[in-house]
């Protein structure tokens, strides 16, 4: 049987399908007609774009720029959230659901580390060492914002702000968040040899699903068909497919479609809610 070779647009493709199908379930789950296996394909989705920006980050000419495309999204998007939970009221659903993806955010925060330990292997300490520790301790420097501003109500609306649009911290998302940091991290360091960047992403990802288990103590029946994250290892196989090309593809589908689905879709399921 010949080998499976799937190309870095093409392992593109495959995760924007599956995440459309977590996403039917995320928006439309409270109509009790969308079936659990929408999500279940969906949890491949995150692992697979977390393979494909680490191969963008490594392969683009323009790390900057490269950055700047999700970092500048992952803002505007940010800034709405913020503005769902505080003057866009009118248009969260009547069930007080709205969009809270922040995926942008977990990959533009995965980036800058990732350039602080490009640079630490360039022996650059000077710049790669702050660069590398900042959006790791970030969220601690935040929490000691908020609480010097606990009894200023407009500095705290601000903190929040910085926190959603030009300051996430990896700790208040869950869309990625922590775990993504640290996957990410872990299968770059590995990512001269795809058997070991895989094994680092299964690695860190079943460490995770453990810790939460110890924590939660879920039955099995929780964790087939509800705590489901640790179906994202089935993206597995899928990265070793991988043959080292980029493939034919727009470059930019992502950026426009990522968006642009979310919030056609929680239009929809607002319209059909009502």
């Amino acid at each position: 049987m010949k080998h499976l070779s799937l190309s870095g647009f093409q392992l593109k493709y495959i995760a924007l399908i599956t995440m459309v199908f977590d996403h039917i379930h995320y928006f439309f789950d409270y109509t009790g007609k969308i079936p659990i296996w929408f999500t279940m394909i969906g949890r491949l989705a995150a692992p697979l774009f977390l393979f494909t920006v680490i191969e963008g980050f490594i392969h683009t000419r323009n790390r900057k720029k490269y950055f700047l495309k999700i970092y500048v999204l992952a803002i505007l998007m940010g800034l709405i959230q913020f503005g769902f939970y505080n003057f866009l009221h009118p248009l969260v659903r009547p069930d007080g659901f709205f969009p809270k993806n922040m995926m942008l955010s977990s990959f533009a925060i995965l980036l800058v580390a990732l350039q602080g330990i490009a640079w630490i292997q360039e022996k650059k300490y000077l710049k790669g060492i702050p660069t590398l520790l900042f959006p790791l301790m970030l969220p601690w420097l935040m929490l000691l914002l908020y609480l010097s501003g606990q009894d200023k109500p407009i500095f705290t609306l601000f903190i929040n702000l910085l926190n959603y649009t030009v300051l996430p911290t990896h700790t208040s998302i869950s869309d990625g968040g922590t775990w993504l940091l640290l996957t990410g991290i872990a299968m770059y360091l590995c990512h001269k040899n795809l058997k070991k960047e895989v094994l680092a992403f299964v690695t860190v990802s079943l460490v995770w699903v453990l810790m939460g288990i110890v924590l939660s103590r879920p039955s099995f029946q929780d964790l087939m068909f509800r705590y489901i994250e640790w179906m994202e290892i089935f993206a597995a196989p899928l990265m070793l497919c991988y043959n080292g090309q980029r493939g034919k593809g727009s470059k930019y589908l992502f950026y426009v479609f990522y968006p642009t689905h979310i919030y056609l879709l929680y239009a929809l399921s607002v319209l059909f809610y009502r």
